[in-house]
C-alpha cells in the first residue's frame, strides 16, 4: 500500500479510514442532541444554548493541557484572530443546534453541510477568489435541491415541528461556520499551529456560549444523569474525536478530498435517524438532498479545477 509524504508518511488506507471514522464520529452529533432533546421533551432556543455550551466546554477542557505550552508560540494578533473565530464558532452551534429542534436530522445536517459553497462565494467576495463556472453550476444545483428539501419538510411536518424556522437556521449555521473556516485559514496560514487554534477557538466558543442559558432563564441542573453522558459524549466524539480527525487528515490529503468525504455526513446521520428515531426523509428531502450534496461535489471539484488553472 502507497505511503503518503514519503517514507514517514502513513499509508493511504490509513488515512482513508481516519478519515471515514471522522465523518462517522461528526455525524453523530445530531443523534445526541435528538437523545438529549427526548429526554428533556422540548427544545427551544435555552436548551439549544446548554447542550452547545457543554459541547464545547468538554472539548475545551480535554484540550486545556495546551495552554501551558503556548506563551510565547502565539502572537496577539493570532490571538485575537482565533478568538474570533471561536465566536463565529459559538454562533454556528447555537444556530444549528436550535435547527435540530424544529426540523428533520437529514434536512438541518443536508443543509448545513452545504458550507463549502458559501466558502467559496465569501472567498469571491471577500478575498476576490475567481470562482470556475462548474463552481457556479454547483451551486446552483445545491440551492435547488436546498428548496426541495424546505418544500418537503414543510409537506411532512408534523405537529409541534417549524420546519422553516430550522431549515433556516441550518442554513444561517452553515453561512456562520463559512465564516470560521475563512478566519481558521488565514489564521493558520500565518504560523498558528493547528493544536493552539483548536485549543482557543474551543475555549472561547465555550466561555461565549455558557452564561447564555442563564441570561435566558434556565440552569445546566436538574436534568437525568443520562442528559450529561450525552452531552459528554458529543464533546468526545463528534467535536474532539472527529474535527480533529478530519483536521489530522488535510495534512496527507487534498482538503478537496477531505471535504468530498464530509458530504457522507448527511446520509450517515440520516441513516442513524432511521434507525433510533424512525425518521424516513420524503421523496422531496431524500431527492432535494442527493440534488444538495451533488451540486456541492461539483462546485468542491471545480474549485479544485479552478485553483489548479491558476496556479499553472
Amino acid at each position: 500500500m502507497a505511503q503518503l509524504e514519503g517514507d514517514g508518511g502513513p499509508a493511504l488506507w490509513r488515512v482513508i479510514v481516519i478519515v471515514l471514522l471522522g465523518v462517522l464520529a461528526v455525524s453523530t452529533g445530531s443523534i445526541w442532541v435528538r437523545l438529549a432533546l427526548k429526554l428533556r421533551g422540548e427544545g427551544g432556543l435555552a436548551f439549544s444554548l446548554i447542550v452547545a455550551a457543554s459541547r464545547m466546554t468538554v472539548a475545551a477542557l480535554l484540550l486545556s493541557g495546551n495552554w501551558r505550552k503556548m506563551p510565547g508560540r502565539v502572537s496577539g494578533g493570532q490571538m485575537a484572530g482565533a478568538a474570533l473565530s471561536g465566536l463565529f464558532l459559538a454562533l454556528h452551534f447555537a444556530a444549528w443546534i436550535s435547527s435540530l429542534s424544529y426540523t428533520s436530522i437529514a434536512a438541518s445536517t443536508t443543509l448545513v453541510t452545504t458550507t463549502p459553497l458559501w466558502v467559496a462565494l465569501f472567498s469571491a467576495i471577500v478575498l476576490g477568489e475567481r470562482l470556475s463556472r462548474r463552481t457556479w453550476l454547483g451551486m446552483v444545483l445545491a440551492l435547488s435541491g436546498g428548496v426541495l428539501v424546505a418544500s418537503g419538510e414543510m409537506a411532512i411536518a408534523v405537529p409541534g415541528s417549524q420546519p422553516l424556522l430550522g431549515n433556516g437556521l441550518a442554513l444561517l449555521g452553515a453561512w456562520i461556520v463559512s465564516i470560521h473556516l475563512l478566519l481558521g485559514r488565514r489564521i493558520q496560514q500565518q504560523g498558528l499551529d493547528l493544536g493552539n487554534y483548536v485549543t482557543i477557538t474551543y475555549t472561547v466558543a465555550a466561555l461565549v456560549l455558557l452564561p447564555l442559558p442563564w441570561l435566558l432563564g434556565e440552569g445546566y441542573g436538574g436534568y437525568p444523569p443520562l442528559f450529561y453522558g450525552y452531552l459528554l459524549l458529543m464533546g468526545l466524539f463528534p467535536q474532539l474525536l472527529g474535527h480533529t480527525s478530519l483536521n489530522w487528515a488535510l495534512r496527507w490529503l487534498s482538503p478537496t478530498w477531505v471535504t468530498l468525504a464530509v458530504l457522507l455526513e448527511p446520509i450517515s446521520a440520516s441513516f442513524l435517524g432511521f434507525l433510533l428515531f424512525g425518521e424516513v426523509p420524503g421523496s422531496d428531502v431524500f431527492l432535494g438532498g442527493v440534488v444538495v450534496l451533488t451540486g456541492v461535489a461539483i462546485a468542491v471539484l471545480g474549485g479544485r479545477e479552478s485553483r489548479g488553472d491558476r496556479d499553472r
